[in-house]
């Protein structure tokens, strides 16, 4: 894929521009630069020097850059694996046990809301926008921020099928650039439900005014994509099977070889590969890999936090491709290849993901939506080097293992257990020890936030 570089803009700017947001209390505590939003934002150049900032800001490793779908995994394992980290934080949530002031919890929810706040200053300033371009600012703004909405509310709030979503207590929703402490600044959390509503308002807004093509920034199938991962969420499986089917249906991405899927000679620094949906760009220039950081051996620039155990490697058949998707370390632990590559892209969405969601939600409807859910299973079987499977002998069972093999490590098993509602060991999948705190220097410096359940 060709690699699409934008207009360079004034490093000083963006750095201005980040300032609005760069905050102790990302919500409450007044920008350290003190800076004229007004003037400092008089220019379609000011606006997608903005939107850059957001995309960076999208990218670091509390964020999409990697922690975010590493803490899905850790969160959500049952012995497939081992933490054999020393840092804190993400032990706590290996082992279920996170303490109000887990700093992973922290810096998760304020490096969101800080890329939240940059978008919102998009969006609040569209109006200088050379009109050519304005629709599609505006859908990426709208992606990024309907997409963290959604990530925020499944971590900090109860899934969409524990209890009442119009009651639960979500994620404060925050629509207006945040540039200094006012009383309207201590929000109270908004519902489950209001949330999910705002997410899908943002991406549906952003698939209408997005391109098919945008280089490796937000596309209208990124934003059909994320809206599957939210019908999927609220069992409205039939609005899940044709939001993937528009992503399949595009043409735009196709499956690649199972061994080129996460090659260290295939994704190559800084490019995509014809799977990919939506990626966040590492180069050796650019940008920080987290899930190699702590998937990755030393020798291949990790920590090697993170062994992979027998459990999960029995998990796949013999002759399946991907289960030798994994390699030795000088320390004799077992790795993962996905993340073998210190500069390798984070792939955030990728197409046999939209297979995957599809052919498990036309088997819950009994539908062939696009296609019948053996088709498009066998799609991956196949890739895989595994017999297809017959229509007669598909299962849910079979589908969802099948999504849990190819997606392992990718960010996706705790969001996945929770909406089947699947224990985690011991736990039901509606344990408050499967849900972040709100943090707790937000909790001090707002008294109208309400903490979660257990903490």
């Amino acid at each position: 894929m060709k690699h699409i570089v934008r207009n360079k803009f004034s490093l000083s700017l963006i750095a201005g521009m980040l300032s609005l947001a760069a905050c102790t209390n990302q919500l409450n505590v007044e920008p350290v630069n003190t800076i004229d939003a007004g003037a400092a934002v008089a220019t379609s150049g000011d606006v997608e020097a903005l939107l850059v900032g957001a995309y960076d800001a999208l990218g670091t490793t509390d964020v999409y850059g990697g922690n975010l779908q590493r803490d899905a995994e850790l969160l959500g394992d049952n012995g497939e694996i081992f933490f054999d980290g020393t840092f804190v934080a993400p032990d706590e949530i290996f082992r279920k046990s996170m303490l109000v002031n887990n700093s992973q919890s922290s810096e998760t929810w304020l490096d969101s809301y800080r890329t939240i706040n940059i978008a919102n200053n998009v969006l609040a300033n569209l109006d200088v926008v050379t009109s050519g371009i304005r629709d599609r600012v505006e859908g990426e703004a709208k992606f990024i921020r309907g997409s963290l909405f959604f990530e925020l509310v499944r971590v900090y709030g109860k899934a969409w099928g524990d209890g009442t979503p119009a009651s639960n207590p979500g994620i404060p929703l925050i629509l207006t650039p945040t540039t200094e402490i006012t009383e309207e600044a201590n929000v109270s959390r908004n519902s489950v439900a209001e949330v999910y509503a705002q997410a899908i308002q943002d991406l549906t807004d952003a698939e209408a005014k997005l391109p098919a093509a945008n280089g490796f920034f937000a596309t209208k199938a990124a934003a059909a994509g994320m809206l599957s991962r939210i019908y999927m969420m609220q069992e409205r499986y039939a609005d899940a099977a044709n939001a993937a089917t528009r992503v399949i249906n595009s043409g735009r991405y196709s499956l690649v070889a199972a061994g080129d899927v996460f090659d260290l000679r295939v994704n190559q620094n800084g490019f995509n590969t014809a799977e990919d949906i939506f990626a966040i760009q590492i180069t050796d220039q650019d940008g920080v890999n987290s899930l190699n950081t702590f998937y990755g051996a030393a020798e291949f620039g990790g920590r090697g936090d993170i062994l992979i155990e027998d459990a999960h490697l029995d998990l796949y058949e013999a002759d399946d491709l991907r289960g030798t998707l994994f390699y030795e370390g000088d320390n004799g632990g077992i790795y993962t290849s996905k993340w073998l590559n210190q500069y390798g892209n984070i792939k955030v969405m990728r197409l046999a993901e939209m297979y995957l969601t599809r052919a498990e939600a036309n088997f819950r409807t009994n539908a062939s939506v696009g296609a019948s859910p053996a088709e498009d299973i066998n799609l991956i079987r196949v890739r895989a080097g595994l017999a297809p499977v017959s229509a007669a002998n598909l299962t849910l069972a079979g589908i969802l293992s099948e999504r849990r093999l190819e997606l392992a490590f990718e960010g996706h098993l705790i969001h996945d257990l929770k909406r089947t509602k699947s224990n985690v060991g011991s736990l039901p999948y509606n344990s408050p020890k499967l849900i972040f705190p709100i943090p707790q220097r937000e909790m001090d410096a707002n008294a109208n936030l309400q903490q979660n359940e257990g903490y």
